[in-house]
């Protein structure tokens, strides 16, 4: 991956692709709420409730989608015993 993952969606594995969907979702927060303090401030509040922490899952879910589809991780596989 390049050293600013933000540059590309196409990655090695899936699992750096997963980690680039996470960075996506931590970017976009930033975008949001520009302000560090006052990430730091709302911090404990959505840390601890269990819809926020859905609702982030749910955000690094649909990254982690539009990532797999750039690198094609859900191609059709078949294993080398069958051809």
């Amino acid at each position: 991956m390049p050293s600013n993952p933000l540059q590309t969606l196409l990655t090695q594995t899936p699992e750096e692709g997963y980690a680039l969907a996470v960075k996506l979702a931590q970017k976009s927060v930033e975008i949001t709420q520009p302000n560090e303090e006052v990430r730091q401030v709302l911090r404990p509040t959505y840390s601890n409730n269990a819809d926020s922490l859905i609702s982030v899952s749910q955000v690094i879910a649909i990254h982690f989608q539009t990532v797999a589809a750039a690198n094609n991780y859900w191609q059709t596989w078949t294993p080398y015993y069958y051809q």
